[in-house]
């Protein structure tokens, strides 16, 4: 377990522990975050208390915290952690003081007296700490750190954090976070479901919160093109374990108005939202060099840099539209290195993938915009063509075909064949490589086309190779 640098890198890591005691438990549960500010000697003090009703912890856990800067400990804690456990069939709740100042020596725990439960059954969590540390820059962290958890819509999981202020006035609030409303039934939906739903309402909330003039509430889906994509290890090789899997979505959010803060601020960047074991997580250098190796230049995007930012990842995009901005979660469970890169990178093609056929017109390759930029000399030319010829018999067969009249201005029957023109270029374009069967005819009849294209693609499923990337 890597070591803490900071108070909000520990509590971060306090938080994940009743995480994974709640994940362990099979009832509902909750985490509660409370924060608590005083003026002690003139000095301000902040006491956090980290509880959760889940499964009783392992002291081991514990013992495993190591604080990388032993500056924390001389400025702003003095080592100690007041724990408080108990099981679902314990007869009593048991509390300890570990102080990490000690390292791993025998001293760094101490017993204190238990109390019993006088046969009320319950089981949890509650760990307490005091510290030196600015007050709103801690209650900022630990709430961006919720807020990234809450994306992973864990329908057994709620949060809970309470605030208070003592001073001469005493304030206190509280925020309940709850799975996202946006999900008609959370328990039943599958991890990459919920994760769909939970990574929209965060991208809305950060949009909103950045610009509150960008006039997208939160519970309001129409400006996102959402793309999903889940490979499993035994997908590539069966000798690979079948339950290390990894979950992906991408998300492309449109803005109304290209000069707003928002679309400045972030248009052109992607920060990637990286989850190992279904907690936020440090992008390994492998994920890094997976997210490089994507064919990004077949779905129309060019990519410039990318950046390990120490804790995740931001994407720079070379072409990427004035008024779009893309959003990228990968969570993987348990990984080893070896099969992370190619899991990753399988996961963001099926992503990408899925956005391209749920949403025509999106992500087209490079190939295709070049192609597209041809279609309106091209459908001029066809235009003028039509109705430039003496045989009305002929002109009149193609304005049918078109579904236009005789006598139709010529701006109405370019933009029609325009239109035709880039359909099938779209339809062209987002047809998987498995798909070999002839380009259709430009003036065929639309619906037709989609039946065939389907039904080949349904009879050529099995063919498709995961490893062809």
């Amino acid at each position: 377990m890597d070591a803490v640098r900071t108070i909000p890198d520990l509590c971060r890591r306090l938080i994940s522990l009743a995480l994974r005691r709640c994940r362990a438990s099979d009832d509902l549960c909750r985490v509660s975050v409370a924060l608590a500010a005083s003026q002690l000697a003139g000095s301000p003090v902040v006491r956090i208390s980290i509880s959760d009703t889940g499964a009783a912890c392992c002291l081991e856990e514990f013992r495993d915290l190591r604080v990388a800067d032993r500056r924390i400990f001389a400025e702003k804690w003095d080592g100690t952690l007041a724990v408080g456990t108990t099981g679902a069939s314990d007869e009593e709740v048991h509390y300890y003081n570990l102080n990490l100042k000690e390292g791993g020596t025998d001293n760094m725990l101490t017993r204190l007296p238990s109390i019993t439960k006088n046969g009320v059954r319950f089981s949890g969590t509650e760990v307490c700490l005091s510290v030196s540390e600015k007050f709103e820059v801690l209650l900022g962290e630990i709430k961006q750190f919720v807020e990234k958890v809450l994306i992973l819509n864990i329908p057994n999981i709620a949060f809970e954090l309470v605030v208070q202020h003592e001073n001469v006035y005493k304030s206190c609030r509280g925020d309940t976070f709850l799975p996202s409303k946006s999900m008609p039934s959370p328990f039943s939906a599958s991890n990459l479901e919920r994760l769909k739903y939970g990574f929209e309402d965060y991208i809305l909330k950060c949009r909103n919160n950045l610009d509150n003039n960008l006039g997208l509430p939160s519970n309001s889906m129409e400006h996102l093109r959402t793309g999903m994509g889940s490979i499993c290890s035994s997908k590539i090789s069966e000798r690979q374990n079948p339950g290390l899997t990894v979950d992906a979505v991408i998300i492309i959010s449109e803005f109304s108005d290209q000069t707003s803060p928002c679309s400045m601020e972030c248009g052109h960047q992607t920060q990637v939202l990286y989850f190992k074991d279904f907690l936020p997580s440090t992008i390994s250098k492998s994920s890094l060099i997976a997210l490089k190796s994507i064919d990004w230049k077949s779905y129309g995007l060019t990519l410039g840099n990318v950046m390990d930012q120490g804790g995740g990842a931001s994407l720079e995009w070379e072409n990427l539209p004035p008024h779009a901005h893309i959003d990228v979660n990968f969570p993987p469970s348990k990984l080893k290195v070896l099969s992370e890169r190619s899991l990753l990178k399988k996961a963001a093609k099926l992503a990408l993938d899925d956005m391209k056929e749920k949403h025509l017109g999106i992500l087209l390759s490079d190939r295709a915009l070049k192609i597209q930029s041809h279609a309106p000399d091209l459908a001029r030319t066809l235009a003028g063509l039509i109705l430039s010829s003496n045989d009305m018999e002929f002109q009149g067969e193609c304005l049918s075909l078109l579904g236009l009249q005789m006598g139709v201005g010529a701006d109405i029957v370019e933009e029609c064949v325009l239109d035709k023109i880039d359909a099938v270029i779209v339809l062209n374009d987002r047809k998987p490589e498995r798909c070999k069967e002839p380009v259709p005819f430009l003036f065929e009849d639309d619906c037709l086309q989609e039946m065939d294209f389907e039904d080949e693609c349904e009879e050529g499923e099995d063919s498709y190779d995961f490893l062809d990337i």
